[in-house]
């Protein structure tokens, strides 16, 4: 019959050993990803050519101080009212159907360039030519347009003010 097992050993590896086979497991990741690794070496050196890391190693020495600031500054009246307003004009555009925003947008962009060319000419318009320009389709259009907007707005304050009473 067997003898009992008394005592047991664990086998541990040398440091060395360790270390060596740890060098190996590197270089052999390194062989495999070379083109990955050369991408990443020519991405940090242009980042330290700007002086982007020396601006990021100074910026994580005084982390700290620079928490300190920033939370100050979160911290302030002004930047809630930033930050309420930005969160606020992004639930605005995401109401907005984007073909309904290209047409306006399409308009801002040609009323822009009339205008432009309007106030390179220099010429005064009276006001009998004021009351015919309303016979042009296109500032009828546009007037028709401005009209449902304000009407459109004028909905909405009208809805707030029901809403606050």
């Amino acid at each position: 019959m067997a003898k009992a097992i008394k005592q047991i050993r664990k086998e541990t590896a040398d440091p060395q050993e360790e270390q060596s086979k740890a060098i190996t497991d590197i270089v052999a990741a390194l062989a495999e990803n070379r083109d990955a690794i050369m991408e990443t070496i020519g991405i940090v050196r242009q980042l330290h050519d700007m002086g982007v890391l020396n601006t990021v190693n100074g910026l994580l020495e005084k982390r700290v101080d620079v928490g300190v600031i920033a939370v100050q500054q979160l911290n302030q009246p002004s930047m809630h009212n930033t930050i309420k307003n930005g969160m606020n004009a992004f639930n605005f555009l995401g109401q907005l159907n984007p073909d309904q925003l290209q047409t306006v947008l399409n308009g801002v962009s040609h009323g822009m360039d009339k205008l432009a060319e309007n106030i390179d000419k220099h010429e005064k318009v009276s006001l009998w030519q004021l009351g015919n320009s309303i016979r042009n389709p296109e500032v009828r259009t546009s007037l028709t347009t401005m009209l449902g907007f304000l009407e459109g707005m004028g909905e909405a304050f009208q809805g707030d003010k029901r809403e606050l009473h």
